[in-house]
């Protein structure tokens, strides 16, 4: 004889709702908690930290708003006027004319100067960074770990103490005031080779290269075919220091160079702020205001571009990795 259970069962958070259709049929569907509302977890809000980010936003905005604001005046309203905002003409385009024409358009050779610089020397800096961090992670030889000591020893060196030493080396060598003793030094980042290296041994899995090699593929072919692509962020990353580094190198030059056709911009813009000074003082600082405007023109537009592929990199890499 079977014995009935009285006990009842505790309710539930969740209980079965019954709904009619207009067909008249009996859907169910669950019901939400009692305890938990429709909407989703609220952003939390520190006004501390938004007050911080404004001060870096206005503080890194600052010097760029100075640029445009001052290459807007005349010599004579740069040195009246109140220097964080408009003078009393709007002389932009004045001023840019005379910059690119003043003493024959030197201006232009010095940008030419530049460009130079940065393609022969950041495009080759990372080209070799690329090549060696690849190797210091995919490969194994002796002598491996001293390698390590020696870029982790370059890195913590700062390159205006090696600028005397390289000064006295290309002198020997007869490279002074040649575009060879600015390229040169150039073509070294041992920060480069350190990022691509320990990029590299993620981003590149061994097996996909041991696949390369057991289909007969040789080493520079998986290089260039395989592992150039997927190192494709770094190599943008590596690039993107080198370019900056190229383009506002300024010690170097100025104690390598002595003709001035041959100045990078942040020299030639220094020579021209010179001329203030002296018996025969020549003041053009609008024009150097306006050069500096036009120079980091360029490196903003590298930047964004650069920045662009590299987003799109590190996408590509993360899928084909």
């Amino acid at each position: 004889m079977s014995t009935l259970d009285t006990r009842t069962t505790p309710p539930t958070v969740t209980e079965a709702v019954t709904t009619r259709g207009r067909s008249g049929a009996g859907r169910t569907r669950a019901s939400r908690p009692s305890g938990l509302k429709g909407r989703g977890p609220r952003a939390r809000k520190s006004t501390l930290l938004l007050v911080v980010m404004i001060v870096i936003t206005v503080y890194s905005l600052l010097p760029l708003f100075y640029l445009v604001v001052n290459a807007t005046k005349s010599q004579d309203d740069l040195l009246s006027t109140f220097g964080l905002w408009f003078g009393n003409g709007f002389s932009l385009f004045q001023n840019i004319g005379e910059t690119l024409t003043y003493n024959g358009g030197i201006y232009l050779r010095w940008l030419a100067n530049t460009v130079l610089y940065v393609v022969v020397g950041a495009g080759g800096a990372t080209l070799l960074a690329t090549i060696a961090g690849y190797g210091m992670a995919k490969f194994r030889f002796p002598g491996r770990r001293a390698v390590f000591a020696v870029v982790l020893g370059a890195i913590a060196i700062p390159g205006t103490a090696l600028a005397v030493p390289t000064f006295l080396l290309f002198s020997s060598v007869g490279l002074t005031n040649t575009p060879w003793a600015i390229i040169l030094p150039s073509l070294i980042s041992p920060f480069g080779m350190y990022l691509i290296w320990t990029y590299a041994i993620d981003a590149v899995p061994t097996e996909v290269i041991e696949a390369a090699r057991m289909d007969g593929a040789g080493e520079f072919r998986i290089f260039f075919t395989i592992a150039l692509r997927l190192l494709a962020p770094g190599v943008v990353t590596v690039l993107l220091f080198a370019v900056v580094a190229t383009w506002n190198n300024y010690f170097l030059p100025l104690i390598m160079l002595s003709d001035p056709n041959l100045y990078p911009l942040t020299v030639g813009l220094n020579q021209w702020s010179a001329q203030a000074q002296g018996v025969s003082a020549h003041p053009i600082y609008n024009l150097v205001v306006t050069g500096s405007l036009l120079t980091i023109i360029p490196i903003v537009v590298a930047f964004l571009f650069l920045q662009r592929s590299w987003q799109s990199g590190l996408a590509a890499g993360s899928v084909k990795a």
